[in-house]
């Protein structure tokens, strides 16, 4: 028996812990909730007339009334399959991210979402309108492996492995392309994923040794 000492159950980001997976099924419903939103938008924008909220929010590089589009962007799409497209992959990779800490959430979103929008509107074309979550997506994908490698997280490192086996067919979209799909955007929140990551790594925690040991009579 020993005192002074944390429950390992209580860990949160120790895996396999029962707080563990309580704070990814937290992450789980919170992703799923933002969602819905996503779709709202879509709504609104179509009943507005289609394409105008992007217009409006959208990221148009070299433009300043463009500008604004890095902080809205990420939450208007080109259609309703650009939206089902980024669905599935947010509330996976969102997941994983959020579990990690709200506050390291928040932030790291904050610089993805900054690294991705404002790259996007200094090198991307300046006669196109820049929308969708995917950069984000690529930007929490670039997090998990990022903060794998940093934090010594094997789980970590696992998840992004497996969401890369299950998506490997998107990957290429970080590279130079004819479609109408911004790979800057996507290689840039990949970036942006990679940096906060490191900005918002956790410390590892030296563990003291005990001053005494109870002995049993």
């Amino acid at each position: 028996m020993s005192y002074g000492q944390a429950d390992p159950q209580s860990d949160p980001t120790r895996f396999g812990t029962e707080a563990f997976y309580a704070s990814l099924g937290r992450a789980f419903v919170t992703m799923c909730a933002v969602i819905p939103l996503l779709f709202l938008i879509e709504v609104i924008d179509k009943g507005i007339g289609s394409g105008q909220l992007d217009l409006a929010g959208g990221i148009i590089p070299h433009h300043l009334s463009g500008l604004d589009g890095v902080l809205f962007s990420p939450f208007l799409h080109a259609g309703w399959d650009h939206l089902y497209g980024n669905a599935v992959p947010l509330i996976l990779v969102g997941t994983f991210a959020l579990a990690g800490g709200v506050k390291r959430f928040i932030w790291s979103t904050f610089v993805i979402m900054l690294v991705s929008g404002v790259g996007v509107w200094f090198v991307g074309d300046p006669n196109s309108v820049v929308v969708g979550a995917s950069g984000v997506i690529f930007g929490y994908l670039g997090l998990l492996l990022t903060r794998g490698l940093v934090e010594r997280s094997w789980w970590n490192l696992g998840v992004a492995a497996f969401i890369g086996l299950l998506y490997w067919y998107q990957l290429y979209n970080i590279l130079p392309t004819d479609q109408p799909i911004s790979w800057q955007g996507h290689l840039l929140g990949l970036l942006g994923g990679v940096i906060a990551a490191i900005l918002f790594r956790r410390k590892r925690v030296k563990t003291e040794p005990a001053l005494y040991t109870p002995t049993q009579i």
